[in-house]
């Protein structure tokens, strides 16, 4: 308790008194703990502040937290939005906060610059590249002036430490994918299917062509059964708490085990059976990528990194919050000799190498 007070009043000394600010601290740090010792100190009987979060579910974590720390007298002040409804979102507030401000997008530029309060970031994972979209807004509106990251946190004993284990994985070679096309129907291999695609980007002529070719590339080595043989292989060595993080809810379902994700009618009740250890195993999607916390979890599958730094750090983040002393395995399955191998360790850059294993 004592180390995350500390990093709290750093980040709050660092943000100071200045209009745009940003922090980027790893879960466990208490980011909306900072939030609202921020809003207390700006407080008064007429104070406005907004909330902007990916969805609404992190709404009642500031509520709780609020109550939860002795800072209940703030909630009447705070008012809720989400990112897509911030443009129509009036701007007549002391401070916005940005929760999760990397997912500023261009379609947010007119109403920050129309703002005239305090423009306050929060980030578990702030964008790494200053040169992307999402890092160039962030510097523009809530540039970041304080860190603290998941290694430091795993050294404090706040989070627990990890291991990441690649599982290369060879594409196959017989012709099991179905394709059809002009009224034409054949089948195709794996191999066959990379190939063809990565011989159309080589061959791309114009900017729009690579684009094309490339995400065309992605969305078939997504849908290869190739992973998810090695994933159902993984699920069934293990006897402890595992999430597999599917790349679709079709894949999330397909392997037999309880999932989360917007389709399912079952999906709060196979989160709470999986947070109670009712069911040891369960699959998601993106919706369980931030916000979520999950008692004793230890192992994780990810099916997919391709090349997002951001969400891999949110995934694995799922996996830290064990005891200090123990130890969180995460599963990350790659096709050998293709550009997912660029994409995995693009998605590890910020990772310690020395805790990642390539098998």
């Amino acid at each position: 308790m004592e180390t995350k007070d500390t990093i709290q009043t750093a980040a709050l000394e660092a943000i100071g008194n200045k209009t745009k600010a940003a922090v980027g601290v790893t879960m466990g740090g208490g980011k909306t703990l900072i939030g609202l010792k921020h809003m207390n100190a700006h407080y008064n009987d007429f104070a406005k502040f907004l909330v902007t979060a990916p969805k609404r579910s992190v709404f009642n974590e500031w509520k709780s937290q609020a109550v939860e720390h002795g800072l209940a007298h703030l909630v009447p002040h705070m008012e809720f939005t989400t990112y897509r409804s911030l443009p129509n979102q009036s701007s007549d507030y002391d401070v916005v906060y940005l929760d999760e401000c990397h997912s500023l997008l261009p379609s947010h530029r007119d109403w920050l610059l129309d703002f005239g309060g305090k423009i306050i970031g929060l980030s578990g994972t702030l964008p790494a590249d200053a040169r992307s979209e999402r890092g160039k807004l962030v510097a523009e509106f809530c540039p970041p002036v304080y860190t603290y990251d998941t290694d430091e946190a795993i050294s404090d004993n706040i989070l627990n430490d990890y291991q990441i284990l690649i599982h290369k994985v060879h594409l196959n070679i017989e012709k099991t994918i179905k394709v059809e096309n002009a009224g034409r129907v054949w089948y195709t291999s794996e191999v066959a299917n990379y190939e063809y695609w990565t011989n159309r980007i080589d061959m791309g002529a114009t900017p729009k062509e690579l684009q094309i070719s490339r995400i065309m590339r992605m969305k078939h080595m997504m849908n290869f059964n190739s992973k998810g043989h090695v994933a159902m292989k993984l699920l069934k060595s293990t006897k402890n708490k595992t999430i597999l993080f599917a790349n679709s809810q079709q894949q999330a379902d397909d392997f037999g085990i309880p999932s989360y994700h917007s389709s399912n009618t079952m999906s709060e009740q196979n989160l709470l059976d999986f947070k109670e250890g009712k069911i040891m195993q369960m699959s998601a999607v993106l919706q369980l990528n931030e916000g979520v916390n999950i008692p004793k979890l230890k192992e994780g599958i990810i099916m997919h990194a391709y090349g997002n730094e951001r969400k891999s750090a949110q995934r694995i983040g799922r996996l830290l919050r064990l005891n200090p002393k123990e130890k969180a395995t995460i599963h990350i399955l790659c096709y050998a000799d293709t550009v997912d191998v660029n994409w995995v360790r693009k998605a590890l850059e910020n990772f310690d190498q020395s805790k990642i294993k390539w098998l």
